[in-house]
């Protein structure tokens, strides 16, 4: 992936100081992305100096030069879950059959949780359900129903990063027929030990391709002595059964090196969160030539993007089979 010559493409000081919790906010980061129209558009996690979490949406014409809008997203129907939650943060968005869904983590007094939300606009969130019967975080939703079932990728928290922090090193194919009702199917990938992705997560929500579902996660190599390092990978999932991986890539397709990634609110840190793919067939099917930004949060800090192509993805999957 090659990094935009304007990165950071979004800083603190884009955030518009309309409001006191928006004044000179520490960070923006880990955004989502759709396309609508001619815009793109990302929803961006603004931590200010509470360390409050808000969402606010960005736009633009070109994918690189953004305008953040100053209303902040609205998020309704939480109360259901009848707990204090703390943040709201990481969204993920995905389009199926016309309508935005969006996947959030939730920190709680019990741990962090996965919600899934629907939205007309993006200007306002509105809960359906948690996605994960425990501690989880990462989640993403496949962008159409497969054999009848809408799916889903997650990442089960079952490592103990510190007293206050869990982690995981498995990504679980998840279920619904309603949205509501999410069943466990089975995980389809682990994490690494002693290599670039000993613990993992999803990045962007998978996209359809002739090959296979390509899907761009996230490793984390925690061998070192100093700090984590956070990378990003690439593997293929069956068409018809995501349960089954068909290639994953051996090799990291992007890690921090700018100084950007390297220093700021967590060091060493690249963790790609938004995808948008130019050109689809007449089919939906990504095609292999299509231009590709990714968008990522650099370092906690700031949010920066790269660029690749579908064939460059799928490529780099080959580098190594299974999972």
């Amino acid at each position: 992936m090659r990094r935009s010559k304007e990165n950071p493409i979004l800083t603190s000081v884009d955030i518009p100081a309309v409001r006191p919790e928006l004044t000179d906010v520490s960070s923006v980061f880990n955004p989502g992305a759709i396309k609508s129209g001619e815009d793109t558009i990302l929803v961006l996690r603004v931590q200010n100096r509470g360390r409050e979490t808000l969402l606010l949406r960005a736009q633009s014409k070109d994918g690189i030069h953004f305008r953040v809008l100053p209303e902040p997203v609205e998020i309704s129907g939480l109360e259901r879950l009848k707990t204090p939650i703390y943040h709201a943060y990481d969204p993920r968005i995905t389009v199926i059959a016309n309508k935005i869904y969006v996947t959030l983590s939730l920190d709680l007094d019990i741990g962090s949780r996965t919600a899934l939300f629907s939205s007309e606009d993006l200007s306002e969130l509105n809960f359906i359900d948690l996605m994960w019967d425990g501690d989880s975080r990462n989640a993403v939703l496949f962008p159409e129903k497969i054999n009848g079932r809408y799916l889903g990728l997650v990442r089960p928290n079952r490592i103990s990063a510190d007293p206050q922090v869990s982690s995981g090193s498995e990504i679980w194919l998840i279920e619904s027929i309603d949205l509501q009702d999410w069943q466990p199917v089975k995980a389809i990938m682990s994490g690494r030990l002693h290599y670039w992705d000993e613990l993992i997560g999803s990045g962007p929500p998978p996209i359809k391709t002739r090959s296979g579902w390509l899907h761009i996660y996230h490793g984390v190599a925690t061998h070192f002595a100093s700090v984590n390092i956070y990378q990003a990978g690439v593997c293929l999932l069956e068409l018809d059964d995501p349960s089954k991986m068909k290639a994953r890539g051996k090799y990291n397709i992007f890690e921090p090196r700018a100084d950007y990634e390297l220093v700021g609110q967590v060091p060493n840190v690249v963790f790609p969160s938004g995808m948008i793919v130019e050109d689809y067939d007449s089919e939906g099917f990504a095609r292999h030539d299509s231009r590709v930004m990714v968008y990522y949060g650099a370092a906690d800090t700031s949010v920066a993007a790269a660029e690749t192509t579908i064939g460059e993805l799928l490529n780099h999957c080959q580098t190594e089979s299974g999972n």
